[in-house]
């Protein structure tokens, strides 16, 4: 305070003892309040949907580094990388599967993402023909059923995730 400026009435000077700690001057916390209630079956459903994807990545990433070892591919490092990338695309639908799951607000985004990706993969493997249309086929059913699922406006509440309000 400068000289000019006199303090309010009622203020008095903060002694040691009454100064405020960096516990009480510290930012409010930014994190949502916890979910309560019962987890919304539509948001389980999607959850287990992304979960389920994750789990075929990572199935097929180790399939991919079991025939590095069992076969001769062409370039071992093609193979490796390949298996190796695979695993590393199956983190994205458990984390957000996890997170669903959990209720956390941030999933909805890698769990929406994790679905459109899905749609050019079923597109590609239908196209591939035989036994891989069949695969395409449920692929592309449990990615649209899961975007739909996420995008509910059920699973968008219980997610915290409202109107803007303007």
């Amino acid at each position: 305070m400068s000289s000019k400026q006199s303090a309010p009435k009622g203020a008095r000077k903060t002694t040691r003892a009454s100064r405020p700690t960096a516990k009480d001057t510290a930012a409010p916390s930014r994190t949502a309040p916890e979910p309560t209630g019962p987890r919304p079956r539509r948001l389980t459903a999607a959850a287990v949907l992304t979960a389920l994807e994750g789990v075929a990545l990572v199935v097929c990433g180790v399939t991919l580094l079991v025939l590095v070892l069992t076969d001769k591919p062409d370039s071992m490092r093609q193979a490796v990388t390949g298996g190796l990338t695979v695993l590393a695309l199956a983190a994205l639908p458990l984390a957000a599967a996890r997170g669903l799951w959990l209720r956390r607000r941030w999933s909805r985004g890698p769990a929406m993402i994790t679905q459109i990706m899905a749609m050019p993969v079923a597109w590609t493997l239908f196209n591939g023909g035989g036994l891989l249309i069949a695969g395409a086929v449920v692929l592309a059913l449990v990615a649209v059923a899961a975007l739909g699922l996420v995008v509910n406006p059920t699973a968008t509440e219980a997610l915290g995730i409202g109107p803007r309000e303007t």
